[in-house]
């Protein structure tokens, strides 16, 4: 018996026939489609273990953006169900196409920087750095301790009089 050689990845495949492109890239949107759902799973768990009261929430994820839908208690529900989805790896965008039940002010965003801290922050909107829990308070329960605060996070900054 003698040695023979073969081009290694021509030919059929061992179990089966071997895919096409097209179907490999079918294959993969398939498997896309699969992680974007399951990550929106995710999202809808954890807003609801976070407590934040959304009826017939629905998140939608296609490549980096999501879109939410669902009718939030209020205003503050709302933008921070908008935050925990933004805030999360992976999401560069919010479509946010909630209605809320019990309406108020809208509240400011503030994306964080490098050396920000809420007092800083606080100072910056309100004038008053010892406002800043004000800020942490308007963060919760996504936020749990004040001086954890990263660069890139976006906060909710409310309106508040006085």
């Amino acid at each position: 018996m003698s040695l023979f050689s073969f081009i290694k990845n021509a030919g059929t495949a061992i179990f089966g026939v071997k895919s096409s492109r097209a179907e490999k890239a079918a294959e993969e949107a398939a498997a896309e489609l699969k992680r974007e759902e399951a990550a929106a799973a995710r999202l809808e768990e954890t807003v609801e273990d976070l407590q934040l009261k959304v009826e017939n929430l629905n998140i939608h994820i296609d490549d980096d953006k999501a879109t939410v839908t669902g009718a939030a208690y209020d205003q503050s529900t709302r933008e921070k169900v908008v935050l925990v989805v933004g805030n999360s790896e992976g999401i560069a965008t919010v479509d946010d196409m909630m209605t809320v039940t019990h309406t108020e002010p809208e509240a400011q965003f503030h994306t964080v920087v490098s050396g920000d801290s809420l007092s800083k922050i606080a100072k910056h909107y309100y004038g008053d750095a010892m406002k800043y829990p004000v800020i942490f308070e308007a963060n919760k329960p996504m936020l749990t301790n004040p001086d954890k605060i990263y660069p890139g996070q976006v906060l909710r900054i409310p309106n508040i009089k006085g």
